[in-house]
């Protein structure tokens, strides 16, 4: 019998599922992501996930014969490693991966990719039409794409390649990004950075009427879709994030021409009426090209470590032809 395995590296938790040769997940494990002291602790935790998922799924790791990765970044692709993770403690500046999991189940087949581009992969594995040109793009607590281009992932030199939250949607710069440059996508839509929008456009007229607590500390991205429909100062916040989403995909869709354009993470999955339906209501207005076929993704939280067990099953591309 064959299997296969993945692994999601998040910030906040460590997933490993095992897989039979049909791509069923047949043993799953789960724990929260070490803060430290090292890196080498969030690589023992990945280590040790695989080994209760293959516990679960009654076989020995050895007998896995490949694996996928999908990993917070930024990645080291020849050294098979993270390196300086922007959201876990300054302590952790390198996690191994593809060496000490190599070693676990005795396989150099271990593929790793940044964990959008294990979502694009996921994605076009289990579209029923297995597209060549596919793009997934995550909106949470940042902003990515993993892009698939003529059968390509897309990975860059180093596996940083996607980084589209950084793309400039406004020149003027109303909004600084947490990576301190002015008028990216993520600045303005992502769940980190909704509520800081929000109190910038509030403080434009501190007189508004609205029930969203601005000045509360624990004011968040929930607050302002909760308050959806109900008041207008909120229903504007949104309808400002529904334009810098449609340009951010517009852009997207000229850079790489997908057929299918998957949406995820955290914000668009629990907020599809708000995110994603009005980006297929805008895009035409905005795009010169072929618009491509808009949806959320049908993996739901799943995306990333579904992608790294396709990835695992066709050596890294997603491709049902390798099966």
């Amino acid at each position: 019998m064959t299997y296969y395995v993945g692994v999601d590296l998040g910030a906040t938790n460590v997933r490993a599922v095992v897989a039979d040769a049909e791509g069923r997940i047949i043993g799953t494990a789960k724990r929260g992501t070490p803060r430290g002291p090292t890196g080498i602790a969030v690589t023992e935790a990945v280590l040790g996930v695989t080994r209760e998922a293959c516990d679960d799924a009654g076989i020995d790791p050895e007998d896995a014969v490949s694996a996928g990765i999908g990993s917070i970044g930024p990645l080291d692709l020849a050294e098979g490693a993270v390196e300086n993770p922007a959201n876990l403690p300054d302590t952790i500046d390198r996690i191994p991966l593809t060496g000490p999991l190599s070693v676990l189940l005795d396989t150099d087949r271990v593929y790793l990719h940044n964990d959008t581009n294990a979502g694009v992969i996921g994605e076009r594995f289990h579209s029923e039409r297995n597209p060549d040109d596919v793009v997934y793009i995550t909106v949470s607590t940042g902003i990515g794409a993993g892009v698939c281009i003529d059968g390509h992932v897309v990975s860059g030199w180093d596996g940083n390649a996607g980084e589209v939250g950084h793309m400039t949607v406004d020149p003027h710069g109303f909004m600084t990004c947490g990576c301190g440059h002015d008028g990216h996508w993520e600045a303005y839509c992502s769940g980190k950075n909704i509520p800081r929008y929000a109190y910038e456009l509030y403080e434009e007229d501190p007189t508004v009427d609205t029930d969203l607590p601005v000045d509360d500390p624990d004011f968040s991205a929930v607050d302002v879709f909760q308050h959806a429909g109900d008041d207008e100062f909120a229903d504007y916040v949104i309808d400002q994030l529904c334009h810098w989403n449609a340009m951010g995909v517009a852009n997207v869709i000229h850079a790489y021409a997908p057929i299918v354009v998957y949406i995820g993470g955290a914000v668009a999955l629990r907020n599809p009426t708000q995110v994603v339906d009005p980006i297929r209501e805008r895009i035409e207005e905005m795009v010169m090209v072929n618009i491509p076929d808009i949806q959320l993704t049908s993996l739901g939280d799943d995306v990333v470590v579904k992608g790294a067990v396709a990835s695992a099953m066709t050596g890294g591309t997603g491709d049902r032809a390798r099966l």
